[in-house]
């Protein structure tokens, strides 16, 4: 009688399987990076062709050489500057709002046991279904009735409104998720409720704050309809009225301005995600520390 001999098969060791896979790794992260940054790369691209570069179906990617009257055009054309600055403003005031009315509001709904909490959650979840087409009317004709239709602090309140809610599912959200411990051991010390929340609470809900930030911040920048309801002077137009102007009444597209006027309004909302990116890391750092 033989004894068959028994291989066992050959498994592929932890490096081996590191050496092969890695560069699959790489190439994909590439092309997640490379799907992300296109539109990008297509704006600045398309920002630098000549009008017969755009109009034409057989150009590459990218120019022959690199032509800057588009981004000319685009600040002759509309007060792009002013429009900037007025977008900027309007964003940057609705987000200092919302942040400061949604951490408070925020932290009692999440630490209140009642029945309005769940009124309260209930009527939030609602009002996020609500269409922009359904709130338009009511809201210019409160507008008119105040005198804050076509100025940028009626805007500003709008914008305010409409992104409170979402703020605050957001902040609650990561406040239930901080221990109760940390804010009982600050009880017992003395400190009364609003130092709780400013001492200990808001260093660790820096996270949250920030998305919350962001998330507001792109809603009032980027947005059109409520813009276009509200605003009738020129001078006080926001960027995506801007925009909307290198498009023509016959649906004739100024694609080089365009293309360079968006580009111009990127920037900022580029600088602001960087800045604000970094200060999330961190206090996602900071917040892993101290749980």
């Amino acid at each position: 009688m033989t004894t068959a001999t028994i291989r066992r098969p050959r498994t592929l060791t932890m490096r081996t399987r590191r050496r092969i896979f890695r560069p699959l790794q790489y190439l994909a992260l590439f092309g997640y990076i490379f799907f992300l940054g296109f539109p990008l790369l297509f704006l600045v691209t398309a920002t630098l062709k000549t009008p017969s570069e755009l109009q034409s179906v057989t150009t590459g990617l990218f120019p022959s050489s690199l032509y800057l009257g588009n981004i000319t055009a685009a600040l002759e054309k509309v007060n792009l500057i002013g429009a900037l600055g007025n977008s900027l403003l309007v964003a940057g005031a609705t987000t200092l709002a919302v942040v400061v009315i949604s951490i408070p509001a925020a932290y009692v709904l999440s630490r209140t046991r009642s029945k309005i909490r769940g009124v309260a959650f209930g009527w939030i979840l609602l009002s996020q279904m609500f269409p922009f087409i359904l709130i338009v009317i009511p809201l210019f004709l409160l507008l008119t009735n105040i005198g804050l239709v076509n100025s940028l602090l009626g805007l500003t309140l709008v914008y305010s409104v409409w992104c409170l809610p979402f703020a605050l599912w957001m902040l609650q959200g990561h406040i239930r998720s901080i221990p109760i411990e940390i804010e009982e051991a600050g009880a017992i010390d003395g400190a009364s409720r609003v130092r709780v929340l400013v001492s200990l609470v808001l260093p660790v809900l820096a996270p949250g704050i920030v998305a919350t930030s962001l998330f507001t911040f792109v809603t009032a920048y980027s947005d059109f309809f409520f813009a276009l309801v509200t605003i009738r002077d020129e001078r006080i137009q926001t960027l995506p009225l801007a925009l909307a102007r290198f498009v023509g009444a016959e649906g004739i597209v100024q694609l080089g301005p365009l293309a360079a006027a968006s580009l111009i309004a990127t920037i900022p909302g580029l600088i602001f995600f960087a800045f604000i990116q970094r200060k999330l890391s961190s206090g996602l750092l900071s917040g892993a520390v101290k749980g």
